[in-house]
């Protein structure tokens, strides 16, 4: 991975400006999950972009109803996670940025000890899912704590 792509990844807002608890309490304040959802859109527009050459059957998470790729690189120096992900669905890329919220540059260790499940409950988000879309994120959630286990 080229030091430049790992530069961008550290410059992501998901993980360090955007939270998990700030999108909790920002999910919270709204009434209805038209409003909900426009919000998870907004948020998969904050996702920076994944260079082409990164979209490969490698990068693929697999489960997905639309195609979902995943970058995750180990900062050795930070003892961090840093991840990108992206996809050709509005709505799947704010949903991979409430993941990130939770996961990205945090160290394998508190990527593990998160309850991401819990975290899931709290927001309401798999009631307003199709099971195929809820299958999809449990299946990034996944392939991140796979990683994040491979790195501690």
């Amino acid at each position: 991975m080229s030091k430049q792509f790992i530069t961008r990844l550290s410059g992501s807002p998901f993980g360090s400006e955007i939270q998990s608890t700030d999108i909790k309490d920002t999910l919270c304040f709204f009434d209805d999950w038209e409003d909900r959802y426009r919000y998870i859109i907004d948020l998969g527009k904050e996702l920076p972009s994944l260079p082409v050459s990164f979209r490969t059957d490698k990068n693929l998470i697999v489960g997905c109803q639309s195609q979902v790729w995943l970058v995750c690189e180990y900062d050795e120096l930070n003892n961090m996670l840093l991840m990108a992900v992206d996809s050709e669905a509005q709505i799947v890329k704010g949903l991979a940025g409430i993941v990130l919220s939770a996961f990205n540059k945090r160290t394998p260790q508190q990527v593990t000890d998160f309850n991401i499940e819990a975290f899931f409950i709290e927001i309401d988000l798999f009631s307003h899912l199709s099971s195929m879309r809820g299958n999809g994120l449990r299946a990034m959630v996944k392939k991140i704590l796979y990683l994040a286990k491979h790195y501690s």
